[in-house]
């Protein structure tokens, strides 16, 4: 679990001058964390890391920018420290590096790998409807349960490298119900004065990021409710797939599908549009690349609804398991795990402030 030393080095620097300036004191949940420190170990600017939302207000807030001398870029030093961190405590150790620097090309071949699998699979006898009769529930149950299951336990081991390096204690309910209000609420997303991010433009304050996230996010669990509502009613009401209309997978899977699928491409237009070197150029490719696989996941599950009665039904049912399949297993190591990340370093900052 050894983070490069040219990553925390320039970022204690940095750290250094802004907490001598303090200008910027109150824009976002790492000022005030930066600002009850003196000295700056790994460990500390490691937290500072995964607390910043990359909002980037503090950058065009600042006065030591280059060309002054101290050349200060913070959003991009803590990026930097922040992506290298998850390489370094992702499980199994190697995968989260490599998806950084090529996650575009191995989000696509994942899923056209996994859709040729599933084509390949229509051999299996199947006797349901509906998507069913393509692939049996037997198959999907066994090829993704142990797909959603050890992602879950890379991340349990990821985030549990991750607290014991930044010292995290017992947890209460108070701990966590501060780190759960301030993600529901994206409230660090809205920047220094509530105005939002300067994520797109140079000085332009805008509330797109914050609402992009919040679309991808209700989206996301939307879908999983609805796959959940799913799940209920096949094994408790023996009432399987496929479902009407207005049946409750239907009535929460439909509208979390438009959500995520407009909310991902949402923010890979702003993506496109924010200055590279603001964030983690190394990482543009994994990060762009789990934005999209997100958008396909979500949109490919639409094409599969409104398409069911048609002849294309096997091969948009192989992709878009493909994708699925691709997102559970490529979760640990791709943006995904910033969520989880950074709701574990809220609940650590919660920590802090108990502590004063």
């Amino acid at each position: 679990m050894q983070m490069q030393p040219e990553f925390v080095e320039e970022a204690r620097r940095q750290a250094e001058i802004c907490n001598a300036c303090r200008y910027c004191e109150g824009y976002c949940a790492v000022f005030p964390a930066l600002q009850a420190e003196r000295a700056f170990a790994e460990a500390d600017l490691t937290q500072l890391a995964n607390l910043c939302h990359n909002c980037r207000n503090c950058y065009h807030a600042c006065q030591y920018t280059a060309p002054h001398e101290f050349d200060l870029n913070l959003p991009k030093a803590l990026a930097e420290l922040r992506h290298d961190s998850w390489d370094a405590f992702a499980w199994p150790g190697g995968l989260a590096r490599a998806f950084q620097r090529s996650g575009t090309m191995i989000a696509a071949a994942c899923v056209l790998g996994f859709a040729a699998l599933f084509l390949a699979a229509r051999a299996l006898p199947a006797d349901g409807e509906g998507f069913y009769a393509v692939l049996s529930h037997n198959a999907m149950v066994a090829i993704f349960a142990p797909a959603f299951l050890l992602p879950l336990l890379s991340l349990a081991v990821s985030l549990r490298r991750y607290w014991s390096h930044v010292g995290g204690g017992r947890i209460t309910l108070g701990h966590l119900r501060h780190a759960f209000g301030s993600a529901a609420k994206m409230r660090n997303l809205a920047g220094g004065h509530g105005d939002g991010c300067n994520f797109e433009d140079e000085d332009r304050f805008s509330q797109a990021r914050r609402q992009a996230h919040t679309a991808v996010l209700v989206g996301f669990l939307l879908c999983f409710a609805s796959t959940s509502s799913g799940t209920v009613l096949h094994y408790i009401f023996d009432a399987p797939a496929p479902y009407s209309l207005w049946s409750l997978p239907k009535l929460l899977g439909v509208p979390g599908g438009l959500l995520l699928g407009a909310g991902a491409l949402w923010l890979a237009a702003l993506k496109f549009r924010a200055d590279p070197e603001l964030g983690a150029p190394r990482a543009w490719g994994g990060e762009m690349g789990f934005v999209l696989l997100l958008a396909f996941v979500a949109w490919s599950g639409l094409g599969l609804w409104l398409l069911r009665d048609s002849a294309a039904l096997a091969l948009i049912l192989a992709l878009h398991l493909g994708s699925v399949l691709a997102f559970f297993l490529l979760m640990p190591f791709t943006k995904m795990a910033h969520g989880f990340y950074r709701l574990t370093a809220l609940v650590r900052d919660a920590q802090r402030l108990e502590a004063r």
